[in-house]
């Protein structure tokens, strides 16, 4: 805790004093252009790949950036989804994955997760990434196939679905290495999304 107390203080002293402006038009304004769905992994800061302001940034973490499919019941991930696109018009939507990825790794490998009962059902939510993968499983192409399923299922939720079909949203698939810093754009097109270039 000393660590993150020291770097409060280093923010009120030396970021703060320079953003003045900026923080003092986010006290009244919340308009961030991208909904950025990535991983909780503390190696993946999506502020820090994309060199983003605050503000600018809508973001979702969750252990393999999964994005659970729409369902009746209210859910952390669907409401998020549902606010950015609906309330906040967020143009945007990039679903990140990464290398050395502890989710991805899991079910690629087939660990033991009867430790982690929470981890394993949430896992659950990633079974249709294997799916596609063949036999056996590599972890960089389940990273890969994850990110296009979950932009699969995000596709799906409601407020999505909609800004899809009004063509005001357009999705996008990441992957970042964190050895290398390198981002690969997979191609979206068939899913509202454009086909781009690798970063």
């Amino acid at each position: 805790m000393r660590d993150l107390a020291e770097g409060v203080r280093r923010f009120q002293r030396d970021v703060r004093p320079y953003k003045a402006d900026l923080f003092a038009r986010l006290a009244d304004t919340h308009a961030p252009h991208t909904l950025f769905i990535g991983c909780s992994d503390a190696r993946v800061v999506p502020e820090l790949i994309t060199d983003s302001e605050p503000g600018e940034l809508f973001v979702i973490r969750t252990a393999g950036n999964i994005v659970p499919a729409h369902g009746p019941h209210a859910e952390g991930v669907a409401a998020s989804v549902e606010y950015a696109v609906a309330v906040l018009g967020v143009a945007d939507i990039v679903v990140c994955g990464h290398s050395a990825c502890g989710a991805m790794t899991a079910l690629a490998e087939g660990h033991d997760l009867g430790a982690v009962p929470a981890v394993a059902r949430w896992l659950r939510h990633a079974d249709t990434s294997r799916a596609g993968t063949g036999t056996p499983v590599d972890v960089p192409g389940l990273v890969r196939a994850n990110v296009r399923a979950q932009l699969t299922e995000l596709a799906a939720h409601p407020s999505v679905a909609r800004a899809l079909a009004e063509g005001s949203v357009r999705l996008h698939g990441w992957v970042f290495d964190i050895a290398t810093g390198a981002v690969e754009v997979l191609d979206t097109s068939g899913r509202g999304g454009e086909t781009e270039n690798a970063a």
